[in-house]
């Protein structure tokens, strides 16, 4: 089945839900394999690095039960209100001179306001013009107009994470909903933003519902998806989920590698759960990775990414 599969992505064709969930059963090491051979054949030895940056934190409106950032939660995590342009000038200039190729200010909340909308805005715009980096924005539930003036902005990629299946979310989140997501997202690509979007892996879902939340952004178009993994925070809903064990996650992303040839699957929050820092899976179909600290947990250092990604044959993408 594998081979089979195997030859069918490497035709052009899609593979459907059904093939997908029959991989399950299939041998990790030669899943892992070749979908590295599938991800060298349409994408090259290409790596797509990028960082994030925490520009408003904590105190969020929404219920979320991963997140240490929700105000429904008693967690330590920090609460401030936006960051200056300088000071999010300063982190761009930082990662562009470490040769990242993408930076992402990321806020808490259900969405900006309009006046915040303005403030982000300029914030941009100054990074646009001083510092030669790709710019990406995670704003939360945004309209056709807030995203019009991202684009203006200088920004390039918005970020959505549907988080999970559309059958999981309700477990997930009650404040809004995964329909909620998608017309945010099809009002970001209305105006001619690239998305970003994709999901955490551990919040209690099936493997089923893993694979449900790749076909629904393969419907979407999306052409980067970070893989997050559950690192559970005291005080939240899901503080006690067991892990996933490292196959499970070479396993899948493997899988979606069948089913997104093209695309820059990216290896996000959590990786530091993984064996040598995700080595074995950026050998088994993964592109793409988010590095410096993350939102409310620590991530990889930027020089120890880049050592790891030359080491593997990787060639890093550079603005």
């Amino acid at each position: 089945m594998v081979e089979k599969l195997f030859q069918k992505v490497m035709e052009g064709e899609r593979i459907s839900p059904k093939e997908a969930k029959m991989l399950l059963l299939e041998d990790s090491a030669l899943l892992a394999k070749k979908a590295n051979e599938i991800r060298v054949h349409f994408c090259k030895n290409s790596f797509d690095l990028c960082t994030i940056v925490n520009g408003k934190s904590g105190n969020c409106s929404e219920d979320c039960k991963f997140c240490a950032q929700s105000s429904f939660y008693p967690t330590s995590s920090e609460v401030y209100s936006m960051l200056s342009a300088e000071e999010l000038l300063e982190s761009a200039k930082y990662n562009q001179e470490r040769n990242v190729l993408r930076y992402s200010i990321v806020t808490s909340g259900r969405r900006l306001s309009k006046n915040e909308m303005q403030e982000i805005a300029k914030s941009y715009q100054k990074i646009a013009d001083e510092v030669d980096i790709k710019l990406c924005a995670s704003h939360g539930l945004l309209d056709e107009e807030d995203f019009a003036l991202l684009k203006k902005s200088g920004v390039i990629r918005y970020h959505n994470n549907l988080e999970s299946s559309r059958n999981f979310f309700p477990n997930i989140c009650t404040k809004h909903s995964y329909d909620d997501k998608i017309r945010s997202i099809r009002a970001a690509q209305k105006v001619g933003l690239e998305i970003c979007s994709g999901g955490i892996w551990g919040l209690g879902e099936s493997a089923e519902d893993r694979l449900a939340m790749a076909f629904e952004l393969r419907e979407l178009g999306v052409t980067s998806i970070p893989i997050n993994i559950l690192q559970p925070i005291a005080g939240t809903p899901f503080e006690k989920n067991d892990p996933l064990t490292q196959e499970e996650i070479q396993k899948m992303v493997a899988i979606y590698r069948f089913i997104h040839p093209t695309a820059a699957i990216r290896l996000a929050g959590g990786r530091a759960l993984l064996d040598n820092n995700g080595r074995e899976i950026f050998q088994s179909g993964a592109n793409a990775a988010i590095t410096g600290d993350m939102l409310t947990t620590t991530g990889s250092k930027i020089a120890e990414d880049v050592q790891m990604i030359e080491e593997l044959g990787f060639e890093l993408k550079i603005v």
